[in-house]
């Protein structure tokens, strides 16, 4: 197993007794192995926390606030993050306003950084080819996401190659124009994508690399400078990956990292006042923001997603395991994890419960493909499967009790993976519904079944859904795909025999849709829509005809 030689050698006193924003030098840390790295994955612990600062105008800085971070395999006191707070905004604040509208590049101003963020994605995926490095970042999110290390890796090695895509010109073509003739000789009207300048990112726990990183690389590809905050339980992983980026050649100045609560980046969007912000999260904070801001936002937000299963049984095995995967997968922590399965009638008369039940059952958290869940407690899982076994019909079909053996602290969540059959027509009930639809953010996933007769009722209950991210149609039959896809609305959504709701690569957009607000992630489409607008330039430059006078005031 690879073994990182790192120290942490800070150039300030006990980070307890920091100062507001002391400064720290980079320079004076031992490194050895990892040009970049501040820390060892696995030698981080309670005797040995490690330290997680903020990067503002280009200086690495602490904070007179320090919070710590709980290990959520063993409840010990494991990292400290310098959590900035109302006193230390200003910085950041100046830092956003120093950046004018039209942003840091644009087609007619510094065209050589796209040039030069061409050439930092080839670097910085290079660095991520690099066996020492994947694993690096691999067995750090594991550390503060607990989740297998495929599903870890899987996350490192998209990033790798979003960053492949956007090497050499792939960035100046982000900015690609184009020109109309116009109405007479010497005018011609182009359109550009142009920057907002100051920008905000809010990103969460449960991808700490994959998020955040497209959504910086974007921001900054198309000129904007961004202030990134991540959820302060992963926020290491990030900061490691400017390290990293800084290594490529990423100016300093161009990213400020902030970690905070959610009153105090708040607090920084209004003083702040970004020109669009992309969150990235709960609903709830969704809608704050979106009023908070007026509106200059982007959205990606929370995801009941759904699977149909149509009237075509292929692949029991591989359906199932599918299945399995996209429900209980990183223990459910998933915005595209699969919430709710419709089984056409004749699924139900397949093994196929008894196959997802056997699948889930060897689900351990040993190898962490079940493990702690962040940010729902057990109790309150256990607590919702309650009231769903309260309404007539419906059964625990798996799972429905605690972890056992384990150290995760109470505070964070610890259930065996779960499904609970609750009939349609009880679904549809309107007392029921909301109940039915609510996002729980674990391994935990409702399953009714349906009858052909019944397909405009399982289409009725996808209209009625709010969140509208990720779904799937389970079928290679065409006329089924076409009256599912034609009646459904899903950003991202996944037809045909090997269809899912989750896995989500670098090759396709990543998205919710119906909403105007919606964000993308991860390609050319998903970066021009959420970080530049359109800004039409109209040149006109004659000659104004021979013999012109003066009209008739209109």
């Amino acid at each position: 197993m690879f073994k990182l030689l790192v120290t942490r050698a800070v150039g300030v006193s006990n980070s307890r007794n920091h100062n507001a924003f002391t400064s720290f030098c980079y320079s004076s840390r031992c490194v050895h192995s990892l040009p970049f790295a501040t820390v060892e994955a696995e030698e981080i612990s309670g005797s040995r926390p490690a330290e997680v600062f903020n990067l503002v105008q280009g200086k690495w800085v602490g904070s007179s606030n320090w919070t710590t971070v709980v290990d959520p395999l063993n409840g010990d006191s494991f990292i400290k993050v310098a959590e900035v707070d109302e006193t230390g905004i200003q910085p950041f604040v100046k830092s956003l306003s120093s950046c004018p509208k039209h942003g840091v590049h644009n087609p007619f101003k510094a065209p050589e950084r796209y040039l030069m963020f061409g050439e930092i994605s080839a670097k910085a995926a290079h660095m991520l080819s690099l066996p020492k490095v994947s694993d690096f970042f691999t067995r750090l999110i594991q550390r503060v996401s607990p989740k297998s290390y495929q599903q870890a890796f899987g996350e490192v090695y998209v990033t790798q190659k979003f960053l492949e895509n956007f090497c050499g010109d792939q960035v100046r073509f982000l900015a690609r124009s184009f020109g109309v003739p116009g109405n007479h000789l010497g005018q011609q009207s182009h359109g550009f994508r142009w920057p907002y300048g100051p920008v905000a990112i809010i990103t969460p726990f449960n991808f700490p690399l994959e998020i955040p990183l497209l959504q910086l690389m974007g921001a900054l590809y198309m000129g904007n400078k961004p202030v990134l905050k991540v959820d302060s339980k992963v926020s290491i992983v990030m900061e490691q990956m400017l390290h990293l980026l800084h290594t490529c050649g990423l100016p300093a100045e161009d990213v400020d990292f902030i970690n905070s609560d959610g009153k105090i980046m708040n607090k920084l969007l209004l003083e702040g006042n970004p020109r669009m912000t992309l969150f990235t999260g709960s609903s709830r904070v969704a809608e704050k923001l979106a009023v908070d801001l007026k509106g200059r936002v982007k959205l990606e937000d929370a995801g009941f997603d759904w699977k149909i299963l149509g009237p075509d049984v292929h692949q029991e095995d591989y359906i199932a395991w599918v299945c399995d995967q996209d429900a209980y997968a990183c223990s459910g922590q998933k915005c595209s994890a699969q919430s709710l399965l419709f089984m056409h009638e004749n699924w139900s008369k397949t093994p196929l419960l008894s196959k997802l039940k056997d699948l889930a059952e060897r689900r351990k958290l040993a190898d962490l493909t079940v493990g702690p869940v962040l940010t729902v407690t057990t109790d309150s899982m256990l607590e919702h499967t309650n009231k769903l076994l309260e309404i007539p019909g419906s059964k625990l079909l798996f799972g429905g009790q605690p972890l056992e053996n384990h150290s995760i602290p109470p505070i964070y969540g610890a259930i065996k993976p779960t499904a609970v059959y609750v009939p349609l027509e009880e679904i549809m009930n309107d007392k029921n519904f909301e109940l039915v639809t609510k996002e729980i953010f674990g391994p935990f996933q409702v399953i009714t079944d349906y009858k052909d007769s019944q397909l405009s009722v399982v289409l009725d209950a996808v209209e009625r859904m709010h969140n509208h991210l990720t779904a799937a149609v389970v079928s290679n039959d065409p006329l089924f795909l076409q009256e599912v896809i034609g009646k459904s609305v899903n950003g991202t959504t996944y037809a045909g025999l090997r269809a899912r709701t989750t896995g989500a690569p670098q090759n396709h957009w990543f998205g919710p849709a119906g909403d105007a607000r919606g964000a993308g992630i991860g390609t050319p489409e998903a970066i021009k829509l959420v970080w530049s607008c359109h800004r039409e330039i109209i040149y006109d430059f004659g000659p104004v005809p021979k013999n012109w006078d003066i009209p008739p005031s209109t």
